[in-house]
């Protein structure tokens, strides 16, 4: 199996969601860590700072300024990039940071420089992309006036982290924004899938029950019409009402048979509302890989029994449902993951459901595997060969 695959998928898919306000406490902490951890590059002016260079007022105004400028600089770019500010608070707070940062500059020198690399990344994170990019053009270039001003030719090293700060910023922005359109064609994609399935149904019952129907009522007022003086005739109708009549019956449950087969698309979409109305934070896909009507119905079964037992027995605030296709030694595979935060495995022998779903994946050629997730809570994967390899029992 393609194991480094499915655990770079793993750890990808514990990691915060891009482009979204945090859900929780722990997600909260990590996105504000991830903006915070580039904070190590203010290494240079908390040296000048602590080695008392500049006197007790210069010093003073120095951690002032400092502390200032990174709870601006945090406050800004962490606020936005999950809850887009709007108004005039982003060219206030961007027009703040440059002025702190040509001031520390002019005033305690070279090593004060580097404030224009976060002036430069906040520009990238909060301004419209056009004008960003001017905005960090414009940053570097006004950095380097002052390096030249203060004859701190060292410091314009700085110029190459301050362009790739900003421009990577712009590109993380934009996709972000390919990620938040690609999210709502999936779920328009799933609502047309719904509504050409409704369609389908009402077009199906029509033809199914339509004919039959409209020949039962002629037949059955024919016969009401023989039976006083024709009554060997009105028997035969009725006789013919009967074939008719079981013949629409057989119809009608091989459409349903047809309709029971639980399907991938809406399974998937079941199992967000499921775990939406339980207050569990979902990641569930709205489409699947194409695959044979026995494969496909025994993942759905497969999906339904455990978002229901995490919604009934798990106790998670997180579940996250993956469908992948695998290319694998013994052919091509659908790859169903999922994996919540709960209370993880009792222990005990796995239940009549588990040990079902495990019968139906093993008829159609696949395997379940169940156990405890990397950490804490529940990991169910369920592989089936992506080629018809025979049908369901």
């Amino acid at each position: 199996m393609d194991v480094d695959a499915g655990l770079d998928a793993g750890t990808e898919r514990r990691l915060p969601k891009i482009g979204q306000p945090p859900e929780n406490r722990r997600e909260f902490f990590v996105k504000l860590l991830w903006i915070g951890m580039w904070l190590i590059f203010m290494s240079d002016p908390v040296s000048d700072l602590l080695d008392h260079r500049h006197g007790p007022a210069g010093t003073a105004l120095g951690w002032t300024g400092l502390i200032l400028f990174t709870l601006a600089y945090v406050t800004l770019v962490f606020r936005h990039t999950n809850w887009p500010v709007i108004g005039a608070i982003v060219p206030v707070a961007l027009t703040a940071l440059t002025a702190g940062a040509v001031t520390l500059s002019l005033t305690l020198g070279g090593p004060w420089l580097v404030l224009f690399v976060y002036v430069a990344v906040a520009c990238g994170a909060v301004l419209p992309i056009r004008v960003s990019r001017i905005a960090i053009l414009v940053t570097t270039g006004l950095m380097v006036a002052i390096a030249a001003y203060l004859d701190e030719g060292p410091e314009l090293g700085l110029v190459v982290p301050a362009l790739l700060g900003g421009f990577s910023m712009t590109g993380v922005r934009q996709l972000v924004r390919t990620t938040r359109e690609l999210r709502r064609a999936r779920a328009q994609v799933a609502q047309l899938a719904a509504n050409e399935e409704r369609l389908r149904l009402a077009r199906d019952l029509h033809d199914l029950l339509g004919h039959s129907l409209s020949l039962i009522t002629l037949k059955s007022e024919l016969a009401g019409r023989m039976l006083p003086d024709h009554p060997d005739k009105a028997a035969d109708q009725v006789a013919d009402i009967e074939k008719v009549s079981r013949q629409a019956l057989v119809d009608v449950r091989e459409a349903v048979t047809g309709y029971r087969r639980p399907r991938l698309a809406a399974e998937l979409a079941s199992a967000q509302a499921a775990l939406s109305a339980a207050g569990i934070a979902a990641e569930v896909p709205s489409t699947g890989p194409d695959l044979p009507g026995s494969q496909e119905a025994a993942l759905a079964w497969t999906l339904r029994e455990a978002v229901t037992n995490v919604v009934r027995h798990s106790g998670a605030r997180r579940c996250l449902v993956h469908l992948v296709r695998r290319e694998t030694l013994a052919g091509p595979v659908v790859e169903l993951t999922v994996e919540d935060d709960g209370a993880g495995p009792s222990g005990a022998p796995p239940g009549n459901g588990l040990t079902g779903l495990a019968e139906r994946v093993a008829a159609v050629g696949g395997t379940l595997d169940t156990g405890p997730a990397a950490g804490r809570g529940f990991l169910l994967v369920a592989r089936v060969p992506a080629a018809s390899v025979g049908s369901a029992a």
